[in-house]
């Protein structure tokens, strides 16, 4: 592992980058395959997803914690600590991914029930939550390894077992969907064991290269000892983590509703610009994560002045690639949106929206960047009362205000989609100049007489 200095942000962004676009790509190639089952399929596991994606927002209160915890451990020297933090929350994941897809399994046909499916759909959307749902445990481990590798800077390892996990599952649904090769035609079971296959495959590359690449060799003892004390340091950041994510997550449902009380238009032309932004939204979050990552070990290495200097670095990078991956695709946009529809009116209001891209995306990106930085830093709460108060206090009531009330539809709208982003990271950029962050990390370094040299990879 490198000195926290040396990290390089878009070294280590890049691979996070194609991780992500293949994940967010992954979702899209999986229904254009079942549509080839049929539109009930399509539905069915598009139901069934929904609850998988809310499980994964739990799931990932154990991993943003244990990233944001090892990340300060690394920097302040202390390995063997790393050791104890990710035999602990392996341990704590797995109990908790174990415990949903119980719930999955048994409670399937009630959750089910709550989305109004009819029958027949419940039927299919039962047979893939329980079987997708019923692996959820692997799928835990999976993200907690992932999270510890990346953390250690070997973000082109986690990357390219996703590539390979993408390209077991796009092949096993090919063969169950399409019955190559005289394999039985098994719809949406058989996407659901291509899923599980697939995570079982990413689950034994994880091991080894935890044991092989990042040297971390968790014996037996090791995961059954949990302290108290350790949990209570990756909760304090995973628990805010999870709860910022929900309460966003909820905000576009309202969001949705009102769109959709617009006409199936407006949702549609939303639906087509959202799916074409994706691919700057990705950057965003990637560069979100190597900022993360970054300054979590200059905090735990002590060096906060140099944590203060790297996010206005990482603020200037990523505020220039996303102007300039949003003007690649405002070049195209009348040609993008029109992949997805012939209406003309549809083309010309998506081609607006993404135009004010120019504003949005610097600003999400803004806001993303400096949340991260203060996440790692340990002052992951205050993101969640800003998140809370701007949203919920602000950002809703405005979108009905100005799109319903007022008639601005959805461009009144994405008015206000761009204020919610300013003013978020403009209030988060303000705490991390006040330096309240810096008395919230989880852990001093060593000095330098008992450490020695910086811990490497």
């Amino acid at each position: 592992m490198n000195h926290p200095k040396k990290l390089a942000l878009f070294a280590i962004t890049w691979p996070l980058f194609i991780e992500s676009f293949l994940q967010m790509s992954m979702r899209t190639a999986d229904t254009f395959m079942v549509s080839h089952v049929s539109d009930d399929a399509v539905a069915a596991v598009g139901v069934s997803t929904q609850l998988i994606q809310f499980s994964f927002l739990l799931l990932q209160v154990i991993s943003a914690g244990t990233a944001v915890t090892i990340s300060q451990y690394l920097g302040a020297g202390r390995t063997g600590d790393v050791r104890r933090f990710a035999a602990g929350a392996l341990t704590i994941n797995f109990g908790f991914g174990l415990l949903l897809s119980v719930v999955m399994i048994s409670c399937s046909r009630p959750l089910l029930h709550l989305f109004g499916l009819s029958e027949d759909l419940l039927g299919l959307a039962q047979i893939y939550l329980c079987t997708v749902g019923g692996a959820l445990f692997i799928q835990a481990m999976n993200l907690t390894m992932s999270a510890i590798t990346q953390v250690h800077g070997y973000t082109r390892y986690t990357m390219m077992v996703s590539m390979g996990m993408s390209l077991l599952s796009l092949t096993g649904n090919s063969f169950f969907i399409f019955g190559l090769w005289g394999v039985p035609k098994l719809g949406v079971l058989g996407v659901g064991i291509s899923a599980i296959v697939s995570q079982c495959v990413g689950f034994a590359v994880y091991i080894l290269i935890l044991r092989k690449v990042v040297q971390l060799r968790l014996g037996i003892k090791e995961l059954i000892r949990c302290r108290l004390e350790d949990m209570q340091k990756i909760l304090s950041i995973g628990i805010p983590t999870g709860g910022n994510q929900l309460s966003y997550a909820a905000s576009q449902l309202v969001t949705t509703y009102f769109i959709t009380s617009l006409g199936a238009e407006m949702l549609s032309t939303r639906i087509y610009t959202q799916n074409v932004i994706y691919f700057v939204m990705t950057l965003a979050i990637a560069l979100g994560r190597g900022s993360q990552i970054i300054i979590g070990r200059l905090v735990g290495a002590g060096e906060k002045e140099e944590a203060y200097r790297q996010v206005l670095r990482s603020l200037v990078l990523s505020m220039l690639l996303s102007v300039g991956a949003v003007g690649v695709i405002v070049l195209f946009r009348t040609q993008l949106i029109g992949l997805f529809t012939h209406d003309t009116n549809m083309i010309t209001l998506g081609a607006f929206l993404l135009t004010l891209g120019f504003i949005l995306e610097p600003g999400r990106c803004f806001n993303i960047v400096v949340a991260e930085s203060l996440r790692a830093a340990g002052d992951a709460r205050f993101i969640v009362f800003t998140g809370l108060a701007v949203i919920w206090g602000m950002c809703v009531p405005l979108t009905y205000f100005m799109g319903i009330h007022l008639g601005y539809g959805l461009v009144g709208m994405w008015c206000v989609f761009i204020l919610d982003e300013w003013v978020r990271g403009i209030i988060l950029f303000y705490r991390w100049r006040s330096r309240a962050w810096e008395k919230k990390a989880l852990v001093k370094p060593e000095p330098a007489s008992t450490t020695g040299k910086q811990a490497t990879v």
